[in-house]
């Protein structure tokens, strides 16, 4: 599998970082290839890696990182698999399906502590739960993206069953989305956070219909092959040290002039409209933002992990428990990268 030709990756953004960060006097530091791939060419939904590249914090533990993106969580663990790339920002939904498969990939880094994802619906439709959604068209993003299993998940819990009770659509996201709304295609779109703002400035006013209950499902964060955890250990400190001094920087408002400028180096078009990138970018970093204080960046809650487990059991994603769920994810690296 090739990775996508539509990726914004950051080598000549980084390269200048990199060359400006330099000095005349000082020996060249030799620094390692290392590639992340995220499921959307969003830099916001990605922002800690692109700070962390803007701030130069890769450099400082002998990265050059590049970004590449490709179409939703399953080819982001692709390329993982392949060895196209040594991290990548799938779901935890793909991910448990993917070790089903007897792909030993691993949740590194739970950035998205709070849902990323949510039902919604046209702010003047009727439609106040999703059991309203009866016989209805969903819309997603991709067939095998994190939003797929996280509505699954609601509706199940409701009792719903895909195909009987209702069908999902795949129309992609933002103006393809936009004219699936538009057009009638679908009832309701299962949404990412940038996913709705970006519906919301088009100018479809919508409304969440997703019970209080799967808030605290946690969305997509950073992941890593088993075999660079045993083989390059360092190599997942260095990453996780720098997304976490990113995260740190990206939370003072003082940096927001910065950390904004980081972005928009990464993906131009995405930061065309200052005023929106800002406002999506506020949306993300909430997602983002620690339940458990006394835990560091990044830290997995076990029973956050044996939730989605269930509720993908429930409704047929995994045809049976994991009798080894906590392999798919791990908090080893925690403590050394909150330091």
């Amino acid at each position: 599998m090739m990775i996508s030709k539509r990726s914004f990756c950051l080598s000549a953004a980084a390269g200048a970082f990199l060359l400006a960060a330099g000095s005349a006097s000082a020996p060249a530091q030799t620094l390692r290839n290392v590639t992340f791939v995220q499921p959307s060419p969003s830099a916001i939904n990605s922002f800690p890696v692109y700070v962390a590249m803007g701030e130069g914090y890769f450099k400082d533990e002998g990265i050059n990182m590049r970004v590449e993106s490709v179409n939703g969580s399953g080819a982001v663990i692709q390329a993982m698999a392949s060895g196209q790339a040594q991290f990548g920002r799938p779901g935890p939904g793909p991910v448990l399906s993917a070790r089903a498969r007897g792909v030993d990939v691993v949740f590194l880094y739970n950035m998205m502590v709070k849902s990323s994802f949510g039902i919604v619906v046209k702010d003047g439709d009727s439609f106040k739960s999703p059991t309203d959604l009866k016989g209805k068209v969903i819309g997603v993003g991709t067939a095998d993206g994190a939003e797929v299993s996280f509505a699954r998940g609601v509706l199940s819990s409701l009792g719903m069953e895909e195909k009987r009770d209702y069908t999902f659509l795949t129309v992609g996201d933002g103006g393809m989305a936009t004219a699936a709304f538009t057009r009638d295609d679908i009832s309701a779109y299962a949404a990412s956070t940038a996913d709705a703002a970006i519906l919301s400035h088009r100018g479809i006013k919508l409304r969440d219909i997703t019970p209080v209950e799967f808030v605290t499902f946690f969305g997509n964060g950073f992941a890593v092959m088993q075999e660079t955890i045993d083989k390059d250990p360092k190599l997942v400190e260095g990453f996780g040290r720098a997304v976490v001094r990113a995260q740190e920087f990206a939370v003072d408002p003082a940096n927001r002039e910065k950390v904004l400028a980081h972005l928009k180096a990464g993906m131009p078009q995405e930061s065309e409209d200052k005023a929106f990138a800002n406002a999506l970018f506020e949306q993300v970093l909430a997602k983002t933002m620690r339940v458990d204080q006394s835990k560091g960046w990044g830290y997995q809650n076990p029973k956050d992990w044996e939730a989605w487990h269930v509720s993908l059991v429930e409704t047929g994603s995994l045809k049976q428990p994991m009798p080894d769920l906590e392999k798919a994810y791990t908090n080893a690296f925690v403590e050394v990268w909150n330091k």
